[in-house]
């Protein structure tokens, strides 16, 4: 957590976003990289619309307010953080996935206002669109929340290998906020498991993992999502881990969506690693 990068509009949530990477980039010792990204406006080619000069003047003048903005954030909130701030053209998720290459960024922490209904099913919100494409770990914060607050951490899982990478990030995660982590499996009538069968494979995937300062939960529910915002409910100052690294077929489809649907859904800060 080294190089944080904060896509930044400027509204609440990604303002909220940007106080959260800086408490984490105060913990790692890491910088902090804020994206701002132009949407142009789409206008009609024509000899009386004079594009390139719109073009221009537009974006000049948000870098001017961007700037001002960034400065009042960055006196606030920033302290001794390394903090640069980026304005580029271009739609959001493909700017943010060449930025993070470009820069080899290896966490993303984002607002999100979440999304639900015809919205969620026509263009969702971009936080999850980043999680669905992204291959570095991302955080989606929908409200303030302190670094130093969280200590627990909930990690919903469908009990397949982890790979080294992913549990060496979990472990990460869990120094960096102290906190205990909750291992959950969610049973469902679609995918019912007996809870013998379902504790064995617990107590095999926890002796792979070797995690330390944990607890091991079966938790029956209509559905997975359900399942993890009714479980994630019982707990107060909680981050909600979730990966679907390494997956291929059916799992990683089923992870991936519901990885989105929790983004979307529940309002505490959500940690989600979606490399193929």
């Amino acid at each position: 957590m080294k190089k944080i990068l904060v896509p930044c509009d400027f509204t609440n949530t990604a303002i909220q976003a940007f106080r959260f990477a800086c408490e984490i980039a105060s913990k790692s010792k890491g910088e902090i990289f804020l994206l701002h990204v132009v949407e142009l406006p789409v206008l009609p080619n024509s000899i009386f619309v004079p594009i390139q000069a719109y073009e221009t003047s537009f974006v000049k003048g948000i870098k001017e307010k961007v700037n001002k903005t960034f400065e009042s954030m960055k006196v606030k909130w920033g302290g001794k953080i390394k903090i640069s701030l980026s304005v580029e053209q271009g739609s959001v998720s493909s700017s943010i996935k060449k930025f993070v290459d470009r820069k080899k960024i290896d966490l993303i922490v984002m607002g999100t206002h979440g999304s639900s209904g015809l919205r969620e099913h026509m263009i969702g919100s971009n936080a999850a669109k980043i999680v669905r494409s992204s291959n570095v770990p991302v955080i989606a914060v929908k409200k303030s929340v302190k670094v130093s607050s969280i200590k627990n951490i909930i990690y919903p899982t469908i009990l397949n290998p982890p790979s080294k990478e992913l549990i060496s990030s979990i472990k990460a995660l869990q120094s960096l906020f102290n906190a205990q982590l909750h291992i959950l499996y969610v049973n469902t009538l679609v995918r019912f498991s007996t809870d013998l069968i379902t504790g064995s494979r617990l107590d095999e995937f926890v002796q792979k993992s070797q995690f330390k300062k944990y607890t091991t939960n079966i938790f029956n529910d209509v559905d997975e999502e359900k399942g993890i915002a009714n479980f994630s409910a019982l707990f107060k100052n909680k981050i909600i881990v979730m990966s679907t690294h390494g997956r291929t077929g059916i799992g990683h489809l089923l992870m991936r969506s519901i990885a989105e649907d929790v983004v979307n859904h529940i309002d505490c800060p959500i940690w989600t690693y979606a490399r193929e």
